[in-house]
């Protein structure tokens, strides 16, 4: 697959690409592309229920005409210095560096970082300059809950990090437990729940105090979370991130590359033979290689195999067996072969996403759009992990995983969501 963009334009049109095309992550790519299309999505909906009369503007009070201040000046140096330092960097660095390993490590470039810092301090000095007033005033302005489209995002991707990053390193506690502060900065290691949980409760807040109608607010996202997530996950399944499924045993690995069926269990032990590398891995992961999650299913013939189990080459975990003839980074693929959960999660949630788009003008109770998203949402999620690779707890008998247990609490809650705003609806 593509870790990033240089990997693709050396596959699809040979040669060597710049170098700084190592640096344009796939993963990174399609979460921000998530973000741009949620953004836009947004803005129409909330538009929508505007002209409907659903959502009204807030009148606040701002002061204009003033020139910048120091700590305004301040913190567009700060981080216009840390762009450059990293984007200078970046493109400065030797070959064969890692992209994610880079960006969180000090390294970098100062020339660049004085740069950028002066650059983007000067532009908001002049922006400043060219608006001020000889007296600063206050005028009051109407702010539409769709102007604030730009917040919304930006505390959604902040809150959304954190609250991936803290739910992921309490999945993996022990993990965690051997060095916090290396998997607190860690670039990999997420966990979708922790951050739509972390996510919603900031924007929620946020939403509240701007006086923005929390019900139609939840109802114009439901839709947009979803393929915001199927368009994510696509970045997890191009990159090879991690986030595949269980180990199939019904395929194994051609000399090609292509994907051939079997039907002799045995062939997993014997992959894990020819990958003593792979093989000590998948043992600190699971303790013993009998605790390794796994099936044997055939799919259909009249489907690619790849649809079923699939090898993840060039993925960035760099984890897995040499790829013949691969050198630098990336270079591993997967052998035995797994799931490629992300696949179906990016054909389901696109297909559900349709259906709540196509539902949106047609459910027309608060909050129950929402509702029934908590419900789908919570449905998809369950069922795909039952062929992913999570730590479960031992709960009263049972072992669900962390995202099976947020998953049943969604559908509950979902579903109450529904029933009640229904039966406010009917009563009034």
């Amino acid at each position: 697959m593509y870790p990033n963009l240089y990997q693709f334009l050396k596959e699809v049109f040979g040669g060597d690409p710049p170098g700084f095309t190592r640096y344009i992550n796939s993963f990174g790519f399609f979460v921000a592309l998530a973000f741009l299309l949620s953004g836009l999505l947004l803005i129409r909906e909330l538009k929508r229920k505007e002209r409907q009369g659903l959502l009204i503007p807030k009148e606040e009070t701002i002061r204009v005409g003033e020139k910048a201040g120091i700590w305004e000046l301040l913190s567009h140096f700060l981080f216009g210095f840390l762009v450059g330092y990293k984007l200078i960097g970046a493109l400065l660095a030797a070959d064969g560096v890692n992209p994610q390993t880079f960006i969180f490590s000090s390294d970098g470039s100062w020339p660049g970082g004085l740069l950028f810092a002066s650059l983007f301090a000067g532009l908001r000095w002049w922006e400043k300059h060219k608006q001020a007033l000889p007296k600063p005033e206050e005028r009051k302005v109407r702010v539409w809950p769709h102007e604030r489209v730009g917040d919304i995002i930006v505390l959604g991707a902040i809150g959304g990090f954190l609250g991936a990053k803290v739910f992921d390193n309490l999945e993996n506690w022990d993990r965690f437990m051997l060095d916090p502060i290396a998997n607190l900065l860690a670039p990999s290691g997420l966990t979708f729940y922790g951050g739509l949980i972390v996510a919603a409760i900031a924007i929620l807040t946020f939403a509240h105090r701007k006086g923005i109608g929390l019900l139609h607010l939840v109802d114009a996202t439901a839709p947009i979370l979803m393929i915001a997530y199927a368009v994510g996950r696509i970045g997890c399944q191009v990159s090879g991130d991690g986030d595949w499924g269980i180990f199939n045993t019904a395929y194994v690995l051609g000399s090609e590359g292509a994907i051939v069926a079997t039907t002799d269990p045995s062939s997993f032990t014997r992959a894990l033979e020819q990958n003593p590398a792979f093989t000590q891995y998948l043992v600190r992961e699971y303790g013993h290689l009998d605790h390794i999650p796994r099936t044997h299913f055939a799919g259909p013939s009249f489907l690619p195999n790849w649809l079923f189990a699939y090898n993840y080459p060039n993925n960035v975990n760099e984890v897995g067996s040499p790829i013949p003839g691969c050198e630098g980074p990336f270079c591993n693929q997967l052998n035995p072969l797994v799931i490629p959960t992300p696949l179906y999660e990016i054909i389901t949630c696109t297909a559900l996403f349709l259906v709540l788009w196509g539902l949106r003008k047609r459910i027309h109770v608060p909050g129950q759009l929402f509702g029934l998203y908590l419900v789908l949402n919570g449905i998809e999620r369950f069922f795909i992990e039952q062929v992913r690779v999570n730590n479960t707890y031992d709960l009263l008998g049972f072992h669900p995983t962390q995202a099976e247990l947020i998953a049943v609490v969604l559908m509950i809650s979902g579903a109450l969501l529904w029933w009640r705003q229904g039966r406010k609806a009917s009563t009034r």
